[in-house]
């Protein structure tokens, strides 16, 4: 064998390597702003927990043939799924004597209340903004059939939630009767 051998450095080119650094830098230009509002991916979070809930205590009503009640705190903090008789549908929420629903996802092993409190890391700055349903109420109530009553026992007259943070807004809205849930953006948040 001769010495001769020719080694081959291959490399990139200049060109090759300015190429990947101007497209990084362009998908960093336009993600960033995107990922750096976590505002608006703390609000939808705390949304879909809301829809999620209402849905469940729509269908436990109608799983278990129970009246169902989701209370929306008064400083906007949160909420809970407490089971209500018909007896307590003209009745005021009250934390001490509440009967609250097992939360299905505390696990096995421990059986806590139902309460959603978006102050707790979770949800970020996220509130509920204001609540109006059936009128003046604070409270969206199920019967056994699923859909919504109102606190005189006739068919509920739906209404919405607001949950808001800095510069991000979302309306659930419950449909009469029925508690059909529709959920849109409002601008200017």
């Amino acid at each position: 064998m001769s010495g001769n051998w020719k080694s081959i450095h291959r490399g990139y080119t200049l060109i090759e390597v300015l190429i990947v650094v101007t497209v990084l830098g362009l998908a960093s230009a336009l993600l960033t702003p995107l990922l750096g509002n976590r505002g608006d991916f703390d609000v939808q979070a705390a949304v879909r927990m809301l829809v999620a809930d209402l849905t469940f205590a729509q269908s436990d009503a109608l799983a278990l043939q129970e009246l169902r009640r989701v209370h929306f705190y008064e400083d906007g903090t949160g909420w809970c799924l407490v089971r209500i008789e018909e007896s307590d549908l003209n009745s005021t929420f009250d934390a001490s004597s509440a009967d609250y629903i097992s939360d299905p996802l505390a696990g096995s092993d421990r059986q806590l209340a139902y309460i959603v409190q978006l102050g707790n890391g979770n949800f970020g700055g996220a509130r509920v903004e204001s609540v109006e349903l059936d009128g003046n109420s604070r409270d969206v109530s199920f019967d056994e059939l699923g859909g919504t009553v109102s606190s005189t026992g006739l068919p509920g007259s739906g209404g919405s939630i607001v949950i808001a943070a800095p510069g991000v807004r979302y309306r659930i809205e419950l449909a009469p009767v029925t508690g059909k849930i529709v959920v849109a953006r409002i601008d200017g948040g």
